[in-house]
């Protein structure tokens, strides 16, 4: 029986790579279709006969069928046409080179929760990318943290640490090449110049290393950093006047709908026409990045960071074991001394057909290996969550699985996991034909209040049709939605509460609240309009009542005060909340 069939659905053909080669040589416009995605769970039979190329040519369709329908299936078969990385050896320099005589430049002072970075300047032959290893260990009055060292380009190395305390910390490198090799110095570390990184807290919620809570307000807008100066500026300029703070973007650029032009520098050296060498990282590229992700800090914004995505022209997403291990590894070398990274190992990781659970938990070794202060690490779905009960998972980055509910399900999910809930695509406020780009800023707004009620973090996004293509979503530019402003007043409310976060309540059926029992509590009626409430509080505590219209942005407190049994007047709109707050507490 073969293994294809007309009936078999498209996505399972494209996750073998035999059969995704024959699809790429004869219709690759059916391959590079930008929304590919859009007929994955259509018969190999039907996607066939409607093909543009096809059309009229009946014998052509059946050759290609029968090809397809021929083949044993043979996962293996791609690794022949990927990149083989040398392994580093010993004699990369010669016994003449006295160890630990490469140039070195570091600071004597540091700051605790800041970066500490030494500059070698190293050998440049062969590919310095794969042939050099290089770290260091440092060593501090309680710790002792290695840390990968990475090439940059011009014979110039770097080892970076993000500093976890003040005090006198000494180092050591290592290298098999041996003028990197045996460097040593100190220096102190002084009082803290940030919060720290944002870590799981309270297991439901984050705060930073200083115990300042986080609360992740997030929006996405995943290659920004790939449109050019002028528009990236235009993207800080929002984000700077915005509620957000923290923002989900790519390392790769993307290819995919209103995504369809060249970004302005690539991320491995070589070139669209004469392909990329997946060894030999493109050192502009990533200064650029780290450009990019120390503006955002500046603004106080987390840059999630997605390392690998399907929607993918230029072979990124299929380079190969070897080229994604050093990638992987290069970038936790070069950004783990960012204060505000978060790492994603992929966004919708199940249409990475070319990619299973082994490479993924592959990933995750790499990045807790190589990354000494354990910043937040996630992995985001399409169709089918990954497993978040992981170890290594810190927090559930999700995607909706239900046309309606998604925020809904943060009870569940935190139930299931036991970990921070971050919906971080609940669909996007906009316009276009996708059913998840095409909800309203009401309901964008009533998402990210009934999951914070829940407990959880909702995130953000816009797709509003553009004359230029310029999507938020993808590109940035200018927040065009009505639901940002809604965001922060909700941001602002959050803040205000006992310990700078809400965890849910129990007792209300018809109605979701968070706060603390007998002493602020926050009551969301989302689309439902109730013109009163009662309740049944204790007759000693005394409660003020606010009246929070949460798509106007306002704040009625009643006069008076409450206890015992009572009644509360609602204005009989939807989107209300009412907020009880104990007197004296």
């Amino acid at each position: 029986m073969p293994t294809f069939t007309p009936l078999t659905p498209l996505f399972e053909v494209m996750r073998d790579p035999s059969a995704h080669e024959i699809i790429s040589e004869e219709i690759p416009e059916l391959a590079a279709n930008p929304i590919l995605h859009t007929l994955y769970h259509y018969p190999l039979g039907l996607i066939l006969g409607t093909e543009e190329r096809l059309l009229g040519d009946a014998a052509r369709r059946a050759e290609i069928l029968a090809k397809i329908m021929a083949l044993d299936p043979d996962h293996a078969t791609h690794a022949n046409n990927k990149p083989v990385r040398n392994q580093p050896r010993n004699d990369y320099e010669p016994e003449s080179v006295p160890a630990g005589s490469a140039p070195a430049r570091f600071p004597d002072t540091a700051a605790k929760w800041a970066a500490f970075e030494i500059e070698l300047d190293g050998p440049g032959h062969g590919n310095p990318f794969t042939d050099v290893e290089l770290s260091a260990e440092f060593t501090g009055d309680a710790q002792t943290l290695k840390v990968p060292g990475f090439y940059d380009g011009d014979g110039t190395y770097r080892i970076r640490l993000f500093v976890p305390e003040s005090g006198t910390w000494s180092f050591t490198t290592f290298s098999n090449a041996r003028s990197l090799a045996g460097i040593t110095g100190t220096f102190e570390a002084g009082a803290a110049a940030s919060r720290g990184i944002v870590r799981v807290a309270e297991q439901f919620h984050f705060a930073y290393d200083d115990g300042a809570p986080h609360l992740p307000i997030g929006t996405t807008s995943y290659v920004w950093n790939h449109q050019g100066d002028a528009l990236e500026d235009k993207t800080l300029a929002s984000l700077a006047n915005g509620p957000f703070n923290k923002m989900r973007m790519c390392v790769f650029p993307k290819s995919y709908l209103f995504n369809e032009n060249e970004p302005d520098i690539y991320p491995y050296e070589g070139s669209l026409d004469e392909g990329f060498d997946y060894l030999r990282p493109n050192p502009a590229f990533w200064a650029h990045l780290e450009h990019r992700i120390d503006q955002l800090e500046e603004l106080g914004i987390e840059a999630d960071l997605i390392l690998f995505h399907a929607y993918d022209r230029w072979g990124f997403s299929t380079m190969g074991p070897d080229a994604d291990d050093l990638f992987v590894k290069y970038a936790v070398a070069r950004l783990a001394s960012k204060r505000n990274i978060w790492w994603s190992l992929a966004n919708e990781y199940d249409l990475l057909f070319d990619k299973d659970t082994a490479d993924w938990e592959r990933f995750a070794d790499i990045v807790t290996a190589n990354d000494p202060n354990g910043h937040l690490l996630s992995i985001h779905n399409c169709r089918e969550f990954y497993d978040h009960s992981r170890p290594w998972v810190t927090h559930c980055s999700i995607q909706r699985q239900d046309i309606y509910k998604t925020a809904e399900m943060t009870t569940d999910w935190r139930k299931q996991y036991g970990k921070p809930i971050v919906i971080d695509e609940c669909a996007y406020e906009g316009n276009i034909d996708q059913g998840w780009g095409n909800i309203t800023g009401e309901e964008m707004t009533r998402r990210f209040w009934e999951g914070a009620m829940r407990g959880g973090y909702v995130g953000h996004g816009e797709t509003y049709m553009d004359p230029a293509d310029v999507l938020w979503w993808a590109k940035g530019g200018e927040l065009k939605g009505t639901s940002p402003d809604r965001i922060g007043f909700l941001r602002r409310i959050l803040e205000e509460s006992p310990g700078g976060r809400l965890e849910p309540l129990p007792g209300h059926w018809d109605a979701v609240s968070a706060g603390v029992k007998d002493d602020y509590e926050v009551i969301y009626f989302g689309f439902n309009q109730p013109t009163y409430r009662r309740f049944v509080k204790p007759q000693d505590v005394a409660f003020e009542v606010d009246i929070i219209d949460t798509w106007n942005m306002t704040v009625e407190t009643l006069e008076g005060t409450y206890s015992g049994r009572f009644r509360v007047e609602l204005p009989g709109r939807q989107f209300i909340a009412l907020r009880l707050r104990a007197v004296g507490s």
